[in-house]
């Protein structure tokens, strides 16, 4: 866009109709192709708040209690959840936040719908023209599980009013031409009050065509400055200041049961979906799942909260699915689950590329999974990495997470390294029998073989907690023994001053 190029301006219409409904099936797959009515109120005061295609196809419609349902057969009832249209209704906003970060919640006429309008002037040149711009934002809604009716025009409110009966495909109205396109839709479409619906209908008015032929000064006069802001309506002349929401990138889910489930198998089939819904998001910014928190909402009250992990940022679902599988399985909950809340903390996806001559090395998105089953059978706290501790005490590490390293960096560190001596401790330490020649260190016994002290450096004396009852305190040497002149020993050998017995606490290579 060139410097002084007028920018003009095209706004688009998201119109999500039967919302509660599509709310609740885009995590519940398996009801996608069987009638579905969504109640409100508590029982026996319920009534029908929203259907999906099949019910209505059926004869459902909206205000039906729960006794008017009783002829219909084959219909799957399920409660309203708002915790579940607020995660869908985010899960929108994010998505559409891609395409533009002007985006604004318009209030529908039916109550069941969700509206939402992107501000899409200037983007032209990222995603081409409006046909090829309503494409895009349509699968990114598709891809999300939701069904949106679009709709594009110059004028907000012209796109608003059109985009309810934009059912077979999007409409595009050209700037100039929002009468045209407006003028034989009904009065329904418009935000009326009771007492203008009922004024308009003794006028004999019905369509947007009809309101906009009136003359604007005697409409005035009868209905004051709301009447003329409903003929502007009509004509799609009416202005309008946006005022953009703040769309937040928040990787959760949510998911209400109408029976308690017991069946770890039933719970994980649930996941699935949730776990999709999240690869996807996270995927369109191209980040993966650095970590899933599962909250089970229990029966009777609490919460049962779980954590996985992997050693590396995933994006496939099989794995996160199974360390799920393995971690619920080791740690189940202690009654019925009745909610499922999923958050995921987005990571970076990291790609390593090997040498033609590297060796093969373990698949990094495995690596979770073996870790998960090495820790069902030796414990948690005996898998990871020993990170050592602040402290001289022998032994002193504590196992931590096991992470990844960066390739880059560990070569870096390699190459600034020097070559030196490893110690490999011996865990428990070995007991010796230590025979000194008066200060000095001069055989000890070690497996049935008798060594010579040829070397001895030490001791360093080191002790702690001293303020506790883990009171320790001795004396180190590094030694160099012999038992034959093929047989020698570098090690590291201690005296505890405070028991009084010798040991070998590692081996040098």
């Amino acid at each position: 866009m060139g410097i002084g190029e007028k920018v003009s301006p095209l706004y688009v219409c998201i119109y999500v109709p039967e919302f509660p409904a599509q709310a609740l099936l885009r995590l519940r797959p398996e009801l996608a192709k069987s009638p579905v009515v969504v109640l409100k109120g508590e029982p026996p005061l319920q009534v029908v708040c929203s259907v999906n295609t099949h019910a209505l196809r059926l004869g459902v419609a909206h205000g039906m209690t729960r006794a008017e349902l009783t002829p219909f057969e084959g219909l799957s009832l399920l409660r309203r959840s708002e915790p579940e249209e607020r995660s869908a209704r985010n899960a929108l906003l994010e998505a559409m936040g891609q395409f533009t970060p002007r985006l604004e919640i318009q209030s529908s006429s039916g109550l069941s719908a969700f509206v939402l309008v992107l501000d899409m002037a200037g983007t032209r040149r990222i995603f081409g023209l409006v046909a090829e711009a309503l494409s895009r934002i349509a699968r990114a809604a598709t891809g999300l599980r939701l069904f949106a009716q679009l709709a594009a025009s110059a004028n907000l409110h012209a796109a608003v009013c059109l985009a309810p009966d934009a059912r077979k495909a999007p409409c595009i109205i050209p700037a100039g031409e929002e009468a045209e396109y407006l003028r034989d839709l009904p009065l329904s479409a418009l935000p009326l009050d009771p007492q203008q619906s009922d004024a308009l209908s003794l006028w004999g008015l019905h369509t947007f065509g009809d309101l906009a032929r009136l003359p604007e000064e005697e409409l005035v006069v009868r209905l004051g400055q709301p009447g003329k802001r409903l003929r502007l309506l009509a004509r799609g002349e009416c202005p309008h200041l946006m005022v953009p929401e703040e769309p937040v990138f928040a990787l959760e889910e949510f998911l209400a049961f109408d029976a308690p489930l017991e069946i770890l198998d039933s719970l994980l089939f649930i996941l699935g979906p949730m776990l999709d819904q999240l690869l996807a998001r996270a995927q369109s910014r191209a980040l993966a799942l650095a970590s899933v928190t599962v909250k089970l909402g229990l029966d009777g009250g609490g919460e049962h909260e779980r954590t996985v992990r992997p050693a590396l940022p995933l994006a496939q679902r099989e794995v996160l699915l199974k360390l799920l599988h393995l971690d619920l399985q080791a740690h189940p909950p202690s009654a019925g689950v009745v909610s499922l809340r999923v958050h995921a903390e987005p990571g970076a996806r990291s790609k390593v590329q090997l040498g033609i001559f590297a060796p093969q090395l373990p698949e990094t998105t495995r690596l979770g999974v073996t870790l998960a089953r090495i820790a069902s059978l030796v414990g948690e706290d005996r898998i990871g990495r020993a990170r050592l501790l602040d402290t001289h005490s022998a032994d002193s590490f504590k196992m931590e997470r096991f992470i990844v390293p960066d390739v880059s960096k560990a070569k870096a560190k390699q190459r600034t390294e020097k070559l030196k001596a490893t110690l490999r401790r011996c865990r428990p330490p070995m007991p010796i029998n230590m025979q000194r020649d008066g200060d000095c260190l001069g055989s000890f016994s070690l497996q049935g073989k008798r060594y010579i002290v040829q070397h001895a450096y030490g001791p360093w004396r080191k002790s702690g907690e001293w303020w506790s009852a883990e009171l320790w305190s001795r004396e180190e040497w590094d030694v160099y023994a012999t038992c034959s002149p093929d047989v020698m020993l570098n090690c590291v050998i201690s005296h505890d001053l405070l028991h009084k017995h010798w040991q070998l606490e590692g081996l040098y290579d």
